[in-house]
């Protein structure tokens, strides 16, 4: 059994700008999982089309319950295989990625197709498929929905990572990142701790005085 899920996704970039971006966008705010990326092969060939294999390594961090069966200090890492092919002249980059770490644990496959958006030349629209599968007897099911969240998460990161990146080639202030607004978040937290806190010590003041 497999788990599919499929989406579609725009960036306000032209081809171009997005094809560019794929290439610079490591490091950003939203990819701090990214450790390093080699690439392993890359070739042009007679039609103009540019062809890549990357290895990614990534963190990757598995649920408790999950560790047991991975290898001693491997369950935090994952090593990604990235193929891709820039077609310049149809305006297509399509790329297919799949871990081979812990493969027989869990396998994630996914598939995308960058084109030029019909309705507007100067936008991208990104197709994606993945496959999620299992081969753990009896934790397949569990393991298989685990993926799914996580890639569901991932994908959202990846496109606010791209508006990021785009953000910053066209001169534009990038938005906030997530390390600021979880700070503002914990200040806010913590302010409104602190005036609980005082709230409740007032409260039990003028109840010792009643």
């Amino acid at each position: 059994m497999v788990k599919y899920f499929c989406c579609a996704d725009l960036l306000k970039g032209t081809w171009d700008q997005v094809c560019t971006a794929f290439w610079q966008r490591y490091p950003n705010p939203y990819s701090n999982h990214v450790l390093t990326e080699d690439i392993i092969f890359r070739e042009v060939t007679p039609s103009n089309c540019l062809i890549s294999r990357r290895l990614l390594t990534k963190t990757s961090r598995a649920p408790r319950w999950m560790e047991r069966y991975l290898p001693k200090k491997m369950s935090s890492l994952a090593y990604i295989i990235e193929d891709s092919i820039v077609d310049p002249q149809k305006r297509t980059m399509t790329t297919l990625t799949w871990n081979i770490t812990h493969a027989r644990l869990m396998s994630v496959e996914e598939w995308c197709e960058y084109g030029i958006n019909p309705e507007n030349g100067s936008w991208t629209q990104i197709k994606r498929e993945a496959w999620i599968s299992s081969n753990v007897f009896g934790l397949s099911r569990a393991i298989q929905e685990f993926g799914l969240a996580r890639f569901k998460t991932s994908v959202t990161k990846t496109m606010k990572g791209f508006d990021y990146v785009l953000a910053k080639m066209q001169g534009e202030t990038p938005s906030r990142t997530l390390a600021a607004t979880a700070t503002e978040r914990a200040r806010e937290t913590a302010l409104a701790a602190k005036e609980k806190a005082k709230g409740l010590a007032s409260h039990a003041q003028k109840k010792q005085y009643v």
